[in-house]
């Protein structure tokens, strides 16, 4: 019998992992921590901007992950 796992598509979706590396820990890496802000806020814009025209629910979440990691940031600054 086959095991289906359903894929977190909002936490940890697959193809934002790439030999155990996952994307946003690159981005972080990569950015000062006013950028990395900066890309935090616009990626929570994109996904309540278009909430009501793609994924709904999804995209809410996807925009309260990204407030959360906006959160994170300034809370270690």
């Amino acid at each position: 019998m086959m095991s289906y796992t359903k894929e977190d598509m909002v936490n940890s979706p697959p193809h934002y992992n790439q030999h155990g590396i996952e994307c946003i820990q690159a981005i972080r890496a990569a950015l000062t921590d006013e950028e990395f802000k900066g890309y935090c806020k616009g990626n929570v814009l994109k996904y309540t901007w278009r909430e009501h025209y793609k994924n709904q629910v999804e995209d809410l979440k996807k925009a309260a992950w990204y407030v959360n990691k906006l959160i994170e940031s300034i809370e270690s600054s």
